[in-house]
């Protein structure tokens, strides 16, 4: 690491703490030829995500619209936010790990659906009732039939 005073490339790492989110380590150095002290920190590079909307536009992947969204979904129901926390770090990890550089938002939404499904039934017809843009009531209830099903083919009934 090159020192900001002196410029030669030689220092010697004296602290090392991890930030409190856990996302960084801060640095504390020393020059080996100046002696003076300063702060670096290090963190994990990620190549960008870019989402493709359903209308074709492109615009950087927002793990924080995702949480928003499950958030509403969840509102005045039973799910503690480190369930919520939970699902939007999966989320997260499995766009990430798609390796993708591009992904579409039909395929985040069903991701979240897919977690909603299993943490809160009302939660995930209420995410897919705008995620799906339900017309009528005979959507509604379509959703509402497919999700029996499942429950009673043992899926967390």
């Amino acid at each position: 690491m090159k020192c900001i005073y002196c410029g030669c490339k030689e220092s010697r790492v004296i602290d090392s703490r991890t930030s409190d989110e856990g996302d960084s380590i801060r640095r504390r150095r020393e020059c080996i030829n100046c002696g003076k002290r300063f702060t670096t920190y290090e963190t994990i590079e990620t190549t960008p995500v870019l989402v493709i909307k359903t209308n074709g536009t492109r615009q950087a992947f927002d793990i924080n619209k995702i949480k928003s969204g499950i958030i509403k979904a969840c509102e005045k129901r039973p799910v503690p936010m480190y369930k919520i926390d939970q699902l939007v770090d999966d989320v997260k990890k499995q766009v990430y790990n798609s390796m993708e550089q591009e992904i579409s938002s039909k395929k985040i939404g069903e991701m979240v659906m897919e977690g909603l499904m299993k943490l809160d039934e009302v939660a995930y017809v209420r995410f897919a009732s705008v995620y799906r843009s339900f017309k009528d009531i005979s959507t509604f209830l379509q959703e509402i039939e497919k999700l029996a099903k499942i429950n009673n083919k043992g899926g967390n009934g």
